[in-house]
């Protein structure tokens, strides 16, 4: 097994293996269970089952007003709810790089690099976005999204070049 340092190109190996199918199982449950919103609506005790979609918006506010959480709390469930469907959304994206990127054989050390970027930009993003609330340092949201973004930009690119290759 390659060191991590060899898996990222930064020590020479003999063998670097792609760890793309690792990241895309690690992104594929840290978008859909551990952003999940439902963890913390249970935690709080202001899940429904039924249509959990539905929670904060029917239920959220009057939560409030009867003292189970304070307004702060609901703020971070709606980050929460936010950063899941981000989360989500931006799956696809580094599905297309992590999979341009290997069906172009874009050197291994290369795609666990950005796999590494994605990781961590991504796991920052959702740490910002749902504890802070405070509009100048929610900002470092925004740069951990481009950075987690422009990370799978790069493997298209590099990509495009290995598959423009004649």
């Amino acid at each position: 097994m390659a060191s991590l340092a060899s898996a990222l190109g930064l020590r020479a190996a003999s063998f670097v293996p792609n760890n793309a199918p690792a990241f895309l199982g690690f992104h594929f449950l840290f978008a859909y269970g551990i952003l999940s919103s439902r963890t913390l609506k249970q935690y709080y005790g202001i899940d429904h089952n039924e249509s959990p979609r539905e929670d904060l918006a029917k239920y959220g506010d009057a939560a409030v007003r009867s003292g189970k959480i304070t307004a702060r709390q609901l703020g971070m469930l709606r980050r929460n709810e936010s950063a899941h469907a981000n989360a989500v959304e931006n799956y696809t994206l580094f599905v297309a790089a992590m999979a341009f990127a290997t069906f172009a054989r874009v050197e291994p050390q290369y795609v666990n690099r950005a796999g590494v970027v994605y990781t961590v930009a991504r796991i920052a993003y959702g740490v910002v976005y749902i504890l802070v609330d405070h509009p100048t340092w929610s900002q470092i949201r925004g740069l951990t999204w481009w950075t987690g973004n422009l990370s799978c930009l790069w493997l298209l690119w590099r990509a495009w070049g290995k598959l423009s290759e004649v």
